[in-house]
């Protein structure tokens, strides 16, 4: 999820307690800052630490002024290929393509494991959002296609798209069943996703600040660590008594608009109701269902097919 969800599920889980509600009515909203920042830290450290730390073997820089799909397929899939004959990972990073200051070219890896071969295929120019410029079109169509001497599998998506800031690095690590294991960015989510890690944060705010605070952190720590499982790469909760990733369970993509909007609506609604459940006034009476099919399914509902509409008119488009 993007960071605004989970500061949004970092203050939701502050919400919970009456002392955190008592203390913010009194205009003193820290335990909820607290709940916040805990939340958006296990992101915070893979990108100022986890991705600064990952090295890699090989690295693919494509020419901005003539994309050459062909040398990236080849690269990606000698780097599998590399990996199975010495028996240890092979890391290669793909970078982006930038054309300006708000300008990228993008493109796609896709991996067929079953035909054993990696395709690297040209997108349109797109901004730092990854909407596509008008008139840039699906690429002008350049595609490349190598086959891998080693068979492999995947363990996140087939297909990968890659166009604005930073790209992407994946780690070929050789398996026990003799094929190749495609792992997308290794440093996200190997150590700094876990549960310990947040039960350690929590203990260590408790030391600096009170029992309470530390409580929040370390729960809003937590639950980061549990909705990113809910994703597609998933992570490490049990770092450091294991060393790898487990699987998410593949609801939503972290970038997905509606999922993140649900989860910063849903709690918003959540705060909402705590608030007026340790109002230090007296309890608000509030129907809960009334608040979340009115609050939450209806606006959701909406998102969804707002998205499907527009996704149906680009398509006739």
């Amino acid at each position: 999820m993007k960071g605004m969800a989970h500061f949004a599920v970092g203050a939701a889980v502050a919400s919970c307690f009456p002392e955190a509600v008592r203390a913010a009515a009194a205009g003193h909203p820290l335990y909820f800052l607290a709940g916040g920042i805990a939340g958006l830290l296990p992101d915070t450290l893979d990108v100022c630490i986890a991705r600064l730390l990952c090295r890699h073997d090989i690295e693919v820089q494509p020419d901005p002024k003539r994309f050459a799909a062909q040398p990236a397929a080849e690269a990606v899939a000698l780097a599998i290929d590399r990996a199975g004959a010495a028996g240890r990972p092979v890391r290669i990073k793909l970078n982006t393509v930038r054309l300006g200051a708000d300008r990228w070219r993008r493109y796609t890896v896709r991996f067929d494991p079953a035909a054993g071969r990696v395709a690297v295929r040209e997108g349109p120019e797109v901004d730092g959002g990854g909407r596509p410029y008008a008139g840039t079109g699906p690429g002008r169509g350049r595609n490349g296609d190598a086959a891998t001497e080693r068979p492999f599998r995947i363990e996140y998506e087939a297909l990968t798209a890659i166009d604005a800031r930073d790209g992407p690095v994946f780690e070929m690590a050789p398996g026990a069943d003799g094929r190749v294991a495609v792992r997308f960015n290794p440093w996200r989510r190997r150590w700094s996703h876990s549960l310990v890690l947040a039960a350690a944060a929590g203990l260590a705010a408790g030391l600096l600040w009170n029992p309470l605070a530390g409580l929040i952190a370390g729960l809003a720590w937590a639950a980061h660590a549990l909705v990113d499982q809910l994703g597609y790469l998933g992570g490490n909760l049990w770092f450091p008594f294991t060393r790898r990733r487990t699987p998410g369970r593949g609801r939503w993509h972290s970038g997905d608009a509606a999922a993140n909007l649900g989860w910063v609506w849903f709690c918003g609604l959540l705060v909402f109701w705590n608030l007026a459940r340790f109002d230090p006034a007296g309890p608000v009476a509030l129907n809960p269902l009334r608040l979340l099919v009115a609050g939450f399914v209806a606006p959701l509902v909406a998102v969804r097919l707002a998205a499907r509409a527009r996704d149906g008119a680009d398509g006739a488009a």
